[in-house]
């Protein structure tokens, strides 16, 4: 058995000999092998199939094919691989070595190019410890003889060019470790991918031309943190289903349609995809990733990806993407142990192992794998103009004994418990993004109180521009689950996030993770009867809608489902033939869009001085009252919450104004499916003090209800 090793273009392709070229082939099982045009014909010089021609008075370069007969009579004309020379230039192979190359998808992975007139496709893949690579796909048979790669040196970079394969071809990387074992592995850097349960590669090559111009332009003088943003978080393969085929779920190109439609309607600003990278399991719902470069192919191929992106910029929406770099699975065909060892990993358990998720954790002390990440969220930026990532899992990467008992987990160097090299990562991660892409978000699923998550690198923080807040997800629901009679003893959990509201930049999440595993639909979790649970959702969507952050609510939400969210099905659309179903989808629309409409309930998000409590201690009758403040303070915002069954009736609540004020939304309103208790449109502001506010009204506070209020 001939074993090329780290460099088969030494000893394969054409070589200068005395008095001529001599050309190698590595063929097994030819039967002949002719040198074409110069119709010489080569020798068998080892059973295992290495043949060589003479081609006397030849010179190089040589331009040259082989032919190729086998015994089943079968003729091939291919052109050398082993002719070309390397596709990454000593540039590429420093930046990567040094762990600074943000176009690494540029060079890793396959691509289809032109080299010398020869059209094909350049595959390089970093397995440093590999003791051989080669390429395997449909275009020669998956045999590993045929196509050896080249190792570019230190780099740990193996480097092939190989003609004649297009795109849409299927591949793996045939790694062969040190003690001898043959892996397959499906490319790290593929940008495609063969539609799950398969798991191979392919060859991919953008036709897509971008017609987004002017929203990137202006996302890139956008201001994030003093605009509106409501976010429809959707998991693409239950959104909606496609009854008359199956039921299966629809395309990227029938979701670029329907979604957008759906999300502009709703007046939402964002989307935020469940992980659309490439996963094996459906049941993960995209969060245990293996193609960190190639959107799903269950939906279509990248070019439908990017076309579903642009289709929502033209109706005004941005999208966000989850993106996963807290861990991945450990499929054989994946990255785990990709080149016999513990490459994007930790070799130890104790770092390199999830115990909660079964998955592995990459090692981000180490440079190659810290620029594969890095490069990777730039590649949905800029590739697939994404308008922000929503990273997942944060704190699962901030500290060593994360859901580790003591013993199970190791110190860092100071014998902390942080996980300096995430830190250094993430921190890292943001610089680059924003410095690179103007415009863009990024925010933290973290669950914790580290500090200054959504605070810039240069003040100590980890640089996010925004932060879930998980915590005022918990005490939120835990208030609304409970039944009114104990709400009073309670009262303080709604008001608690205020102590700590402008602490960060934070989205207010009401996620999919809120919905599944038992925890019931949002509409199921509130108590009381039909009636009741109704209302309840509607006052918990506008107090929600007008307390301080940016708004995130999971997709079914805004339909009252009742049932838990499954991944396998999809909303129940037919919800909305019921008043009251079809209420809350229209209570969603108006808040959508007077909250794009009223900067009181934006523009000073994060700032203190924007928010002012009225009423933040009547726990006796269930009622909250608050004033969000504009820039310049002259368009103030009043909400008024009485989370208790009965209306009340003349309520003075302090008004920071004087005058006529327009009862701008009310949840109890018949059109939302509500009881009609209200305000009947207004309310006169009068001089009398109240709430330490100069002027206050009399108001009529509607059952398990929410007034908004705002100046005429």
């Amino acid at each position: 058995m001939i074993e090329l090793g780290a460099d088969p273009h030494a000893i394969l392709g054409a070589h200068a000999a005395d008095g001529g070229v001599v050309v190698r082939v590595f063929r097994p099982e030819a039967q002949a092998v002719r040198v074409q045009p110069a119709g010489v014909d080569a020798e068998l010089k080892d059973p295992a199939g290495l043949w060589e021609a003479m081609l006397p008075k030849a010179r190089l370069p040589l331009t040259y094919e082989l032919e190729v007969d086998y015994p089943n009579g079968s003729t091939f004309t291919v052109r050398d691989p082993y002719a070309f020379l390397p596709t990454l230039g000593d540039l590429d192979l420093h930046l990567v070595m040094e762990g600074r190359h943000e176009e690494l998808y540029e060079k890793l992975g396959a691509h289809v190019r032109e080299i010398d007139g020869v059209t094909g496709t350049a595959f390089a893949v970093w397995a440093p410890n590999a003791r051989s690579v080669a390429v395997v796909g449909d275009f020669n048979s998956w045999d590993g003889r045929l196509h050896p790669m080249r190792s570019l040196g230190s780099s740990g970079i193996w480097e092939l060019f190989v003609p004649d394969v297009a795109p849409g071809s299927y591949y793996k990387f045939e790694v062969r470790s040190q003690d001898g074992r043959l892996r397959l592995k499906a490319d790290p850097v593929a940008f495609h991918a063969e539609v799950p349960p398969g798991n191979a590669s392919r060859v991919f090559r953008s036709e897509h031309v971008w017609s987004d111009d002017a929203w990137i332009e202006r996302r890139g003088g956008s201001e994030p943190l003093r605009e509106p943003m409501s976010i429809y978080e959707v998991h693409l393969g239950s959104w909606r289903r496609n009854p008359l085929d199956d039921n299966r779920p629809l395309s990227y190109r029938e979701l670029a349609d329907e979604l957008a439609d759906y999300v502009s309607d709703l007046g939402f600003t964002h989307v935020e995809l469940l992980p659309v990278m490439e996963h094996p399991f459906s049941g993960s719902w995209g969060y245990q990733v293996t193609g960190y470069f190639a959107p799903t192919s269950r939906f279509g191929d990248p070019d439908d990806f990017r076309a579903f992106v642009e289709r929502m910029h033209e109706r005004g929406i941005g999208v966000i993407l989850d993106w996963v770099p807290a861990h991945f699975p450990r499929d054989d065909w994946a990255l785990a142990t990709f080149d016999g060892t513990h490459l994007y990993e930790h070799a130890d358990p104790r770092r390199g192992a999830h115990p909660d998720w079964g998955t592995l954790v990459f090692n981000l002390g180490r440079s190659e794998v810290k620029n594969f990440l890095l490069s990777n969220a730039l590649y949905w930026l800029r590739e697939h103009h994404a308008d922000g990532i929503r990273v997942d899992a944060v704190a699962s990467m901030l500290y060593l004994d994360y859901s580790r008992k003591a013993g199970e987990w190791i110190p860092n160097e100071y014998g902390g418990r942080e996980d300096l090299d995430s830190v250094a990562f993430l921190k890292e991660m943001n610089e680059t993004m924003f410095a690179r892409v103007p415009g863009v978000i990024s925010a933290a699923e973290e669950s914790t109180a580290w500090p200054g998550v959504s605070r810039p690198t240069y003040l100590g923080g980890l640089g996010f521009g925004f932060k879930w807040n998980m915590g005022w997800m918990h005490d939120t629901l835990v208030y609304f689950q409970k039944d009114p009679v104990y709400r009073s003893f309670n009262h303080h959990t709604l008001t608690f996030s205020l102590l700590y509201a402008f602490s960060e930049n934070f989205i207010l999440p009401l996620s999919h993770d809120e919905v599944v595993h038992g925890k019931r639909s949002l509409l199921d979790k509130m108590p009381g009867d039909r009636w009741q649970k109704f209302a309840n959702l509607r006052s918990l969507y506008a107090y929600m809608w007008a307390h301080p952050g940016k708004k995130l609510l999971f997709m079914g939400g805004e339909l009252g489902e009742w049932e838990e969210w499954n991944a396998e099905g999809s909303l129940h659309w037919n919800l909305l033939e019921y008043a009251e179903h079809a209420g809350v989808q229209s209570l969603v629309r108006d808040l959508n869009r007077a909250y794009r409409d009223t900067p009181a309930l934006y523009e000073r998000d994060f700032d203190p001085n924007g928010f002012r409590w009225l009423e933040a201690n009547d726990a006796s009758n269930n009622v909250l009252a608050f004033a969000r403040l504009d820039d310049s303070g002259e368009r103030p915002l009043v909400c008024v919450l009485n989370l208790s069954p009965v209306p009340r009736y003349d309520y003075r609540v302090g008004m920071p104004l004087c005058c006529r004020w327009h009862e701008l939304l009310n949840s109890d309103s018949p059109f939302y499916g509500g009881s009609g208790v209200g305000n009947l449109g207004a309310v006169e502001a009068e001089p009398v003090g109240w709430h330490d506010q100069p002027f206050s009204a009399l108001l009529t506070l509607p059952p398990l209800g929410a007034v908004w209020l705002v100046p005429e």
